[in-house]
């Protein structure tokens, strides 16, 4: 298979791009750095210059004849939310994917991918409290939401010439980069604890399951529109918070105030002090089998793996 991946040179884009590689398919990266992207990803990979995604369409030598694109562009949300930043985080993953999907369109039907998988977020849903959310929840009203929602708009715009299905990914765990690694110097130090009182639910999944849930998806002709990528049990920020102190040996009873968190990250602090209770739910009906489905041993797996 043919393979194309927008961003695929972050956490998740790299290990997808290896794990294409390692299952003996073609992968063609786009990168706004060529030259850096084959340094990243090695000589197996094919690279393409796409230098500025919105304002111009990736080139059609990258997409032309492939089996299918990976959509995963998006400007790192886990920032200060100044009307800059807003700005970015929206055009890169609103006007990003809408100018992959015009280029997709304007081939011809003989040399178009026929799939598309685009990256969507957990944060679809907004802010919500206990209830169990699968697919068919409504979307919620705050800035990340609006986002989401146009997000995903300009993917499932191509739903009648195309397979599209956009993966709703919550809290990677992963041994580099994401929320983890950013929690890690806290708890190691023993002064990590549960956030503005724990109540609120982490929709966390294993690394492995992303990747392997977007290679299901890929492979499976059933597997389209919205699909959560979650592990099947999400947990508490103070059961994620005890969880991680016990694999790590160290105490995990400091609180860490909501007004802390709001004068680090500002109104950013929400996606953390609010939560949302994610359930894989059509990823189970097309039969994905999860590798990691409990917190406890998916941290120990990720925390003995080198970054």
């Amino acid at each position: 298979m043919r393979v194309v991946v927008t961003g695929a040179t972050g956490t998740i884009g790299r290990a997808f791009v290896a794990a294409l590689v390692d299952r003996g398919d073609e992968v063609v990266a786009l990168s706004r750095d060529a030259a850096r992207a084959r340094d990243a990803l090695g000589d197996r990979v094919q690279t393409h210059a796409w230098s500025t995604p919105g304002d111009e369409p990736p080139p059609e030598a990258a997409l032309a004849g492939a089996d299918a694109v990976v959509n995963l562009l998006g400007e790192p949300v886990a920032q200060r939310w100044s009307a800059e930043a807003r700005e970015k985080i929206r055009r890169s993953r609103v006007d990003g994917t809408r100018s992959v999907v015009q280029a997709m369109l304007a081939l011809t039907p003989d040399r178009r991918p026929r799939t598309l998988l685009s990256q969507s977020a957990t944060g679809y849903y907004g802010h919500r409290a206990e209830e169990p959310l699968d697919e068919d929840a409504p979307a919620g009203r705050d800035f990340l939401a609006e986002v989401v929602v146009a997000w995903e708009h300009e993917a499932l715009l191509a739903a009648s010439d195309l397979r599209v299905a956009v993966t709703r990914t919550g809290v990677v765990l992963s041994p580099a980069g994401g929320a983890l690694a950013k929690m890690l110097p806290f708890f190691r130090l023993g002064i990590g604890g549960p956030v503005a009182g724990g109540r609120q639910y982490v929709p966390w999944v294993h690394l492995d399951d992303v990747l392997g849930a977007m290679l299901f998806c890929l492979d499976n002709p059933d597997a389209a529109g919205p699909i959560n990528f979650t592990a099947p049990t999400p947990v508490t920020n103070t059961e994620l918070s005890r969880t991680l102190g016990r694999v790590l040996g160290r105490p995990a009873v400091l609180p860490v105030p909501a007004f802390a968190l709001k004068a680090l990250y500002g109104e950013m602090a929400e996606i953390v002090l609010t939560g949302q209770r994610v359930v894989p739910r059509r990823l189970e009906q097309l039969g994905y089998g999860f590798r990691h489905r409990d917190l406890e041993p998916a941290l120990r797996d990720v925390l003995n793996r080198p970054s």
